[in-house]
């Protein structure tokens, strides 16, 4: 029954994050909202939803273990996970792609977190901090995307970048779909927290190592499903870029956010071994960024190894 109440939450907070995404998009092209814009703020911000209200609703509900775990284990998740399984369907050729900018925010992102939760519990004035720094991330991102709109890429292949995207969406679809994405995201956040802390209490395991796990993996799996396509689509700037934003946005703006809602103190163990593999994870990406390599179905095999070395100790050792 806990299964199955966490399942129907992630389910539920699957579903009413894309309405949420999808309705928001449509109403702001439609009061004319630049599609750039609508891409950097309300797409990026809705994808996260899931992750940012099951923060919430730990840090609430007094779990921090599911907060950090979730935001930990996903970020571990999404390098060894996300690129391990498509890589072992197909080779991902970086050459094309350049993504060193980002990764570079995404290991300032990883140091800053670290180095806040080493100096005690998360609360209002770390959170201000890791907005601060999303803050900046969107402004470059915007200047970028303005550079290269100059250069030659028009307002219609901006639009064609948003998912599912329809200006011509009727008012009552747009607000079917935003009431069931702002209704059924507390409602599955709450079915997932009250699933997963049971589940912890009936394995003897703690809270941290449920969201490291269960949870991570859980709001993993859009992730997953993009870079598969992507992968079989030869976009390896799609499946890179998926990585390093959605591993950036979990740091700076899921924990930003709840970080208001603490302290939210580090659970043990994160400080000693689990922040340094998420370190260790993203760092691991190097070579592909650079484009010295391609993620080959060997790389697959190695970093899908990895993370079932990393949950089997997770496991064994109580997250320890």
């Amino acid at each position: 029954m806990n299964l199955l109440m966490a399942a129907g939450g992630l389910v539920l907070l699957v579903i009413a994050g894309d309405l949420l995404v999808r309705g928001a998009v449509a109403l702001s092209l439609k009061i004319g909202v630049p599609a750039l814009v609508v891409s950097l703020t309300i797409v990026a911000f809705g994808t996260s939803a899931p992750e940012l209200l099951i923060a919430i609703k730990a840090a609430l509900d007094n779990a921090p273990g599911i907060a950090y775990g979730n935001v930990v284990g996903s970020n571990i998740a999404n390098v060894l996970l996300v690129i391990g399984v498509p890589a072992l369907l197909a080779t991902i050729h970086t050459k094309s792609c350049d993504t060193r900018r980002s990764f570079t925010q995404m290991i300032v992102a990883s140091l800053v977190f670290i180095a806040l939760c080493a100096m005690g519990p998360l609360g209002p004035i770390d959170g201000l901090i890791m907005l601060a720094l999303l803050a900046g991330v969107l402004i470059d991102a915007y200047r970028s995307a303005q550079a290269a709109r100059v250069a030659g890429v028009e307002p219609e292949d901006e639009l064609a970048e948003l998912e599912d995207a329809d200006p011509d969406m009727p008012g009552l679809k747009v607000t079917v779909f935003l009431l069931i994405g702002l209704a059924g995201l507390p409602l599955g956040a709450n079915l997932l927290i009250e699933g997963a802390r049971n589940i912890a209490v009936t394995l003897g395991v703690s809270d941290a190592v449920i969201g490291l796990t269960l949870v991570a993996v859980g709001t993993s799996l859009p992730e997953l499903a993009t870079t598969i396509m992507a992968t079989l689509r030869r976009q390896a700037d799609v499946v890179l870029g998926n990585v390093i934003g959605s591993n950036l946005f979990n740091l700076l703006a899921i924990m930003g956010v709840a970080s208001f809602f603490g302290p939210l103190p580090v659970p043990e163990g994160f400080l000693t071994y689990d922040l340094w593999v998420m370190l260790a994870t993203a760092l691991i990406l190097l070579p592909f960024v650079l484009r010295w390599l391609n993620v080959t179905r060997a790389w697959g095999v190695f970093f899908v190894f990895l993370y079932v070395g990393y949950i089997y100790h997770l496991v064994t050792n109580g997250g320890m």
